[in-house]
């Protein structure tokens, strides 16, 4: 089969690579379409020690059954492969296995992804293709469950309802949008601002989203003003950013790991009630709302997402490295 491979920092070559083997319990799916995540871009970069070259990436994927149990069905796959036996998994937290793994992911075991003509994924990760979704927009059902899961975790903790909140979405890439996505048309949160300093992507994310969108220097960035902060970029600075503006006793939620050190202000957080909270993936039921919400439309047009081909993996990759790329996601049709 031929597939895109990482094969050392800021290189991937398209090339043949063997067919995934058949194994017992598991299914071999014909991939029709597959996102490049910000997780795939860490590894592009060399910074993600769970993804060692050579190596397959990519999670967010849709295809056709090609043999097993589901043979002939249009699917979407849920990457997230879990034990399914542990106390995590016994109370529909799968998330927080601790025998978790990923498609498109080498440590602790390597299971290839979805940057290929064909991949293999256990039956129980397989889900039937709504018939009202494109396949071709399918893979935005990964991303879409993690900002999910985000902002419920927040709705738990707010003390008032999402639609009174004031809302800041730090960084306007692919999880910031549907985050904003599913607070505006989901959650009818009123008052929602996006911030990026890509002015491009900005105006990508205005035409999708009702909300201010607004550079890092914006008068909108109040400081103690939010009730709730998302910060889906994870470096030093939007963590500052959150704790910044942040008001008395909000909520800051954050899903992003690009920069995973660096300094907080504990004091604040400490003497104004700051609550934070750590978000990963989404449990199986998040996975499952998601894909009803996608077969309804509940999030609107999809028309923000951008499709290239496989084969032209690596140009995509390194125009998202260079800033190029305006659209929050970009999908490789295969």
């Amino acid at each position: 089969m031929h597939a895109l491979v990482y094969t050392g920092t800021q290189e991937l070559i398209f090339r043949e690579e063997n067919n995934p083997k058949v194994v017992n319990g598991e299914t071999i799916v014909k991939v029709s379409a597959s996102g490049i995540c910000g997780s795939d871009m860490h590894a592009y970069h060399g910074k993600d020690n769970r993804r060692i070259p050579p190596l397959i990436l990519g999670h967010e994927i849709s295809g056709t059954v090609d043999k097993g149990k589901f043979a002939g069905k249009k699917v979407i796959l849920n990457p997230l492969i879990t034990c399914g036996e542990c106390d995590h998994c016994s109370n529909s937290r799968e998330h927080l296995c601790g025998k978790r793994i990923i498609l498109g992911m080498n440590k602790p075991i390597e299971r290839q992804g979805g940057f290929a003509e064909y991949v293999s994924i256990p039956n129980k990760n397989i889900y039937e293709l709504p018939k009202t979704l494109d396949i071709k927009e399918a893979p935005i059902a990964e991303p879409t469950a993690v900002a999910l899961h985000a902002v419920e975790l927040g709705e738990k903790a707010l003390s008032k309802s999402l639609k009174k909140t004031k809302a800041l979405v730090i960084g306007g890439g692919a999880i910031g949008l549907l985050c904003g996505l599913i607070l505006s048309k989901i959650k009818k949160c009123e008052e929602i601002v996006i911030v990026d300093p890509n002015k491009s992507r900005l105006g990508q994310c205005s035409k999708y989203l009702n909300a201010n969108a607004v550079d890092p220097s914006s008068e909108k960035i109040i400081e103690n003003y939010f009730d709730i902060v998302f910060d889906t970029v994870g470096l030093e600075v939007t963590r500052q950013q959150a704790i910044k503006t942040i008001k008395p006793g909000g909520i800051i939620i954050h899903i992003g790991l690009t920069q995973p050190g660096g300094n907080f202000d504990f004091r604040k957080a400490t003497l104004q009630e700051i609550t934070f909270i750590g978000t990963y993936c989404y449990t199986n039921k998040d996975f499952e709302k998601t894909l009803n919400i996608l077969s309804k439309k509940e999030i609107g047009s999809l028309n923000w997402i951008e499709f290239r081909k496989l084969k032209d993996g690596s140009i995509a990759f390194k125009d998202i490295h260079d800033g190029k790329c305006i659209s929050p996601k970009i999908i490789l049709l295969v």
